[in-house]
């Protein structure tokens, strides 16, 4: 297990966010930046704002945790970060690139090639082995086979379950299946990680394995995470945390 930082500041000394710490968007420390964005559903009972008017930015290697109550706007926020779904209005930047101003076939190519997705059900292909599952993404992008092979297995060693190559996914532990998901978001070097509560189905234990693991990706390997938990133990050990509700951001702060 890799160790938690128990000793950092609690949200009672958190320090908000405030304008001034908002980047341009072309600026080379931003890994994502969220502007002027809402999503607003048609229904029988008339409109639906899920999201309203919703702005920052996260840096490059920052761990952020998304929270907020059920029907918040989390998830909805969550696909249109990972380009999942269209906004009504707004933009969403990603290395600088204004990810909607896109066709729809060059939004899937940059979807695969700059987005890693982990999700709380692992979203595994049971049939095959772990192997092509975390290969998957490389493959898509036209990688070679041997090179996909190559990079897979050494993000397996990485993560500890490189002995599990040849099995399915469906024989292995909840926190084992959730390494394979963290992997093969990883394969292909993306830009940002989404963690949609990704520790949501795993036992405490595991859970904190997971969050650690994803910790370290992120404070060692200076990857960008941003995260999604209803879980505020969680959110409060992250480098930031924005709350939703109503659609809206109603905090952001710095852990």
């Amino acid at each position: 297990m890799l160790n938690r930082d128990k000793s950092g500041p609690k949200r009672n000394s958190a320090k908000v966010v405030n304008e001034s710490q908002v980047n341009d968007v072309s600026s080379n420390s931003i890994a994502l930046a969220v502007k002027n964005l809402s999503k607003i559903y048609d229904s029988v009972a008339g409109k639906v704002v899920a999201l309203q008017d919703i702005n920052f930015t996260v840096k490059k290697g920052e761990f952020v945790s998304i929270v907020g109550p059920s029907g918040s706007g989390k998830s909805t926020l969550l696909n249109m970060i990972g380009a999942l779904d269209r906004p009504t209005s707004g933009q969403v930047y990603i290395n600088g690139i204004d990810i909607f101003s896109l066709k729809d076939s060059e939004i899937a190519t940059m979807r695969n090639n700059l987005i890693g997705f982990i999700f709380q059900s692992f979203n595994l292909i049971n049939r095959t082995t772990v192997l092509k599952n975390v290969k998957l993404p490389s493959v898509i992008s036209g990688m070679s086979t041997s090179e996909a092979n190559m990079r897979a297995m050494k993000i397996l060693e990485a993560l500890g379950i490189a002995d599990k190559a040849t099995q399915k996914p469906v024989n292995l532990s909840g926190g084992q299946q959730q390494r394979v998901a963290i992997a093969r978001s990883l394969v292909n070097n993306p830009a940002i990680v989404l963690a949609d509560e990704p520790t949501g189905n795993l036992d405490t234990k595991t859970g904190e394995d997971v969050f650690d693991m994803l910790k370290t990706l992120s404070h060692k390997f200076k990857r960008t995470i941003i995260m999604v938990t209803h879980n505020p133990e969680l959110s409060e050990s992250t480098d930031r945390s924005i709350l939703i509700r109503d659609g809206r951001i109603e905090q952001d702060v710095i852990n």
